[in-house]
């Protein structure tokens, strides 16, 4: 059974999916009819998310990790930890990730980045230009640097 829930964050509206157990997608500006309120659910992976999602924007880092279920290559499973292994509030380049797991291509990092399906709590937002330039963010470089912003707000004492 798969339950899709829609949270209402301040850089615009977030689509949740859900297997029976743990979260499986998280993405902007996706809409759907079937969306369930977040507020009429005793579904635990729903609410612990929503939980990490409401810390998260309200510039506090969450101490926990939803329940996840990503699912893709294993060279994209290797790359998605590699993004949750990034330290909040600090950012990485495509070139270090691709080192980190003994990848010698960038690029195919940046396209198993892009493949993503859970943004923000596999934080793919951390990830910029060899340059240090925001590069690359499927939901726009607004919504990135928005969120980098939001971390390193969180980080000041």
């Amino acid at each position: 059974m798969e339950l899709i829930a829609l949270y209402d964050s301040p850089i615009g509206p977030i689509t949740l999916t859900f297997d029976g157990e743990a979260l499986t997608g998280l993405c902007f500006d996706v809409h759907d009819d079937n969306c369930v309120s977040p507020l009429n659910t005793k579904h635990s992976p729903l609410n612990t998310s929503i939980r990490w999602l409401d810390l998260y924007f309200s510039s506090r880092r969450p101490d926990f990790t939803p329940p996840l279920a990503l699912r893709g290559t294993p060279f994209q499973l290797r790359v998605w930890q590699a993004l949750m292994d990034i330290p909040y509030g600090e950012t990485t380049t495509y070139g270090a990730i691709a080192r980190s797991i003994g990848c010698r291509s960038a690029q195919a990092v940046g396209q198993a980045v892009g493949h993503n399906p859970i943004a923000i709590i596999v934080p793919c937002h951390r990830v910029v230009g060899s340059d240090g330039t925001l590069t690359g963010y499927a939901y726009g470089i607004e919504k990135k640097q928005y969120l980098l912003e939001l971390e390193k707000q969180s980080l000041i004492p």
